[in-house]
C-alpha cells in the first residue's frame, strides 16, 4: 500500500506520528470508452465555452456559480489562505461511546501506520481506546477538505473513518410517515418469528458479488475466444400470497426448511406453506362456482336451440324435395327438340 497522506495524532499533549493509507478499495471493473468501429479509445478536449479554445490543465480554475451568467473564479492562492488548523494533523476533540454515532455519518475508511519513533504512544492510544469501549471524535483535513472523524482501534491498527457533517444528512419525507398505520399483535409476533428464523451472525466471507464474478467471466470467455457458459437460473419467487398472514406464515416455514429445521405444524396440522395454498384456493372457489353456474345456463340454451335447429333443417329439406320436380320439368322444356 501507498500512504497518501502523512501526519500527527494530536492527543492532549502528545503527538503520533502516521502514515494515512487507504483501508478500502473498490473491485469495479472499468471500462474505457471505444469506437465500435476499430477500438479505438475516445478522448474528449478540454475547450472554453467562451473562447472555444482547447486549456490546459495549468489555466484551469475554480468557479462558484452565483447566478444570472456571473461566476466567481478562485485560484490556488484563495484556497491556500484558507484557516485549516489541521492540515498536518489530527486532532482528538473527545472520546465518545462507539454506538453514539449513527452509521449514516460514516464515509471512508483510513489505516493510521504509527512513525517509527511513534510506535509506543500509538500502542498507548490504541489500548486506551479498548479498555474505554469508546471512539475518538477528531478533526483531520484531507484533500484540500476539513473533515469529522473517528479513531477507533480494528485488528490491532488505529482505523480513521471520516464522516459526513450532520447537514449533509438528509430528512425523510414520505407520505406513510403521517399515516395512521395499526399492526395486529400477531402479525407483529409472527414477524418477529420470521426474524428469529433468520437470525446468525454476520460473517462477510459468506457474501460474494455474482454480477462482477459473471462480468469477469465473461470478459475471460471474450480474451480465450470460448462461449460463455450460462449460470443456473435461480428458483423463481413464490407467488403474492393472498394476505400479510400467510405470506410470513410461509417465509418462516420456507426459512426452518433452508435451516434443515422440521416443519412447525404437525402430521395432521397444516403448515404455514399449505395453508398460504389453501387461503388461494378459497379465493379462487367463488370464481369457480360462478363459472359453474354459468356452463348449465348455456347448456339448457344449446339444448333449447337444438329443437329449432331441427326443424329448420327439415323445413330446408322440405323446401330442396318440392322444388326438385319443378327443376326437372323445367329442364326438360328447355331442352331442344330431335328432328327428323
Amino acid at each position: 500500500m501507498r500512504a497518501i497522506w502523512k501526519g500527527a495524532v494530536s492527543f492532549g499533549l502528545v503527538s503520533i506520528g502516521v502514515k494515512v493509507y487507504s483501508a478500502t478499495e473498490e473491485k469495479d471493473i472499468r471500462f474505457h470508452q471505444v469506437h465500435r468501429e476499430d477500438g479505438g479509445r475516445i478522448r474528449y478536449k478540454r475547450t472554453c465555452q467562451t473562447c472555444g479554445e482547447e486549456v490546459t490543465y495549468d489555466d484551469i480554475a475554480k468557479g462558484y456559480d452565483i447566478g444570472g451568467g456571473e461566476m466567481v473564479i478562485l485560484t490556488d492562492e484563495d484556497f491556500a489562505d484558507l484557516p485549516l488548523t489541521t492540515s498536518h494533523a489530527i486532532d482528538v476533540l473527545e472520546f465518545v461511546p462507539a454506538e453514539q454515532v449513527d452509521p449514516i455519518l460514516y464515509n471512508k475508511a483510513y489505516f493510521l501506520e504509527p512513525e517509527s519513533s511513534a510506535t509506543k504512544p500509538y500502542v498507548l492510544l490504541r489500548e486506551a481506546l479498548t479498555d474505554s469501549e469508546r471512539v475518538a471524535i477528531v478533526k483531520v483535513a484531507l484533500r484540500q477538505r476539513e473533515q469529522l472523524a473517528t479513531l477507533r482501534v480494528r485488528e490491532g491498527v488505529l482505523l480513521l473513518n471520516t464522516m459526513l457533517w450532520p447537514d449533509e444528512v438528509r430528512t425523510p419525507d414520505f407520505g406513510f410517515l403521517d399515516e395512521d398505520l395499526k399492526v395486529r399483535p400477531p402479525e407483529l409476533a409472527m414477524a418477529s418469528s420470521l426474524v428469529d428464523s433468520m437470525a446468525g451472525d454476520f460473517q462477510p466471507d459468506a457474501f460474494t458479488d455474482d454480477y462482477r464474478a459473471a462480468l469477469q467471466e465473461v470478459i475471460d470467455a471474450k480474451i480465450e475466444g470460448r462461449e460463455v457458459v450460462q449460470p443456473e437460473e435461480e428458483e423463481a419467487a413464490p407467488a403474492a400470497a393472498v394476505d400479510l398472514m400467510a405470506a410470513l406464515k410461509a417465509s418462516v416455514e420456507r426459512a426452518r426448511a433452508a435451516r434443515g429445521e422440521a416443519p412447525s405444524g404437525g402430521a395432521g396440522e397444516p403448515t404455514p406453506i399449505s395453508a398460504a395454498r389453501s387461503a388461494q384456493k378459497a379465493a379462487k372457489a367463488p370464481a369457480k362456482k360462478a363459472a359453474a353456474k354459468k356452463a348449465p345456463a348455456k347448456k339448457a340454451a344449446a339444448k333449447k336451440a337444438e329443437p329449432a335447429k331441427k326443424a329448420a333443417a327439415t323445413k330446408t329439406a322440405e323446401k330442396k324435395t318440392a322444388k326438385a320436380p319443378a327443376k326437372k320439368a323445367a329442364a326438360k322444356k328447355a331442352a331442344p327438340r330431335k328432328t327428323a
